[in-house]
């Protein structure tokens, strides 16, 4: 029970014998154990105008409520002739704060015992006029929110007594009320909670759908420029073979003849080789893997082709790094074309750094290995350049087919797809991150290779 209900019970029972005061104390009592299950406010009034008010020998009994605002009292729950209809109250009476004496109760925030209301030029005659009255206030958390006012036909049918009684029975509805607020703003917080909850999840499920939307667009886009940039450039060594197929047919004996061969053998090898980027692109290409030292196909590429990709190169070679088994000749190429790349993106110069490094890749997911790499041993393969970096815009874009951020006729746009196809292609991953302060590092992750039983390597995917 809250203390402050059995403190109340305690004032009105203090001191006190007799038949009438064991009535009184029962009620209250009931009042106390039944107050607990009481659902909302409504209920309550209705339950303290009849269960209790009326069991204490008080004739009538009208419970007012105020508004939130603190300006009104509107009947709410009454007892007696003056209400007839059981739970309905036809026309129910509205009292400003300060008008009469249940409006200045409510105003003045203290009970009211009149033993006369003919001498009381605040009474507000009614359609039974009564000859005594006593109101009491609800006070809840400091404000009014109600008052019970009971009306007697009789002079002075009210006392001390009546008041400790009328008091208890407004302090315990006071408390209830409290308890009722608390409720409606728990309730109200769960709703709130509910509402937020509903409102991220749908937050969320439309971005998700935008992404999901703007995915579907850049793959159509891709499609799209791989589509169109495969049948123009495919289309256009088509022109260079014919052509010159046409011309020796026409004199096969004229000393050009050699040179139109040459040059139809020229672009059907580029041809080939627009197949094979394109299979690399899509992962079908056909792969021949070895073991393989990446140390040693690094100091190979740089040895025949440094001084033509670079005139600064660095290498930075992790010892002893572990075997892979990957296609040689894809793999040389997918060097020669970061090494391009790197060169390309320093037209003033600056220094490019090849680097491997063996990387160890558990459950707790290391950083500095890519998200897309299974837990496992790898070894990855860095070059690095001091130009001036790629915006995120373009890196989010950068292995599209047939994208490329150099001037037209300068490139395909399909080196990096290429890598990209290659490296999955054999297990692996590609990340790019800025090389700081200036610059980009791509770099390649290869599943180390495992030893056999015979002393040969096989690769751990």
């Amino acid at each position: 029970m809250d203390d402050a209900l059995r403190d109340a019970i305690k004032f009105a029972a203090f001191d006190r014998t007799g038949p009438e005061h064991a009535s009184t104390l029962r009620t209250l009592n009931a009042f106390a154990v039944d107050i607990i299950s009481i659902p909302n406010v409504e209920d309550l009034f209705w339950y303290v105008a009849r269960n209790v008010v009326g069991r204490l020998n008080f004739v009538d009994c009208i419970i007012y409520r105020a508004d939130a605002e603190g300006t009104t009292l509107t009947q709410a729950a009454a007892l007696g002739e003056k209400n007839p209809y059981g739970r309905t109250i036809i026309n129910p009476l509205r009292i400003p704060f300060g008008q009469g004496i249940t409006g200045r109760v409510a105003e003045t925030r203290k009970p009211i015992v009149v033993d006369d209301l003919l001498k009381d030029q605040n009474y507000i005659p009614d359609t039974q006029p009564a000859r005594s009255e006593i109101c009491v206030p609800l006070i809840s958390q400091g404000k009014v929110v109600g008052v019970i006012d009971s009306e007697h036909p009789e002079i002075a049918a009210f006392g001390l007594s009546e008041l400790e009684v009328l008091t208890t029975v407004a302090a315990m509805t006071s408390a209830k009320l409290e308890l009722l607020a608390e409720v409606e703003r728990s309730n109200q917080r769960y709703r709130d909670l509910v509402q937020s909850h509903a409102q991220l999840t749908a937050e969320t499920s439309n971005r998700k759908a935008l992404e999901t939307e703007l995915f579907n667009m850049r793959k159509l886009e891709a499609i799209g420029r791989l589509t169109g940039g495969f049948a123009h450039g495919f289309n256009n060594l088509l022109t260079v073979i014919s052509g010159n197929l046409e011309l020796v047919g026409g004199d096969p004996g004229a000393p050009e003849a050699q040179e139109c061969l040459a040059d139809a053998r020229n672009a059907a090898d580029r041809g080939a080789k627009l197949i094979r980027d394109m299979l690399a692109f899509s992962q079908k290409m056909h792969l021949d893997p070895e073991i393989l030292d990446v140390n040693a196909l690094v100091r190979a590429v740089c040895g025949g082709n440094g001084r033509t990709l670079c005139r600064d190169v660095a290498l930075e070679l992790g010892a002893e790094a572990w075997a892979v088994e990957i296609d040689p000749g894809a793999a040389e190429m997918a060097l020669v074309n970061l090494m391009m790349n790197a060169r390309d993106a320093m037209p003033e110069g600056g220094r490019m750094t090849i680097s491997t490094a063996n990387v160890v890749r558990d459950l707790l997911d290391d950083p500095a290995c890519p998200f897309e790499c299974p837990p496992g041993r790898y070894v990855r393969l860095s070059v690095a350049d001091e130009g001036s970096g790629i915006s995120e815009e373009a890196r989010q874009r950068i292995f599209d087919p047939f994208f490329t951020t150099k001037p037209v006729g300068e490139g395909t746009g399909l080196g990096l797809s290429m890598v990209q196809g290659f490296v999955r292609q054999s297990g692996g991953a590609v990340l790019v991150r800025p090389n700081l302060p200036d610059g980009t590092v791509f770099e390649l992750y290869f599943p180390a290779a495992l030893p056999r039983p015979d002393g040969s390597s096989r690769s751990e995917r």
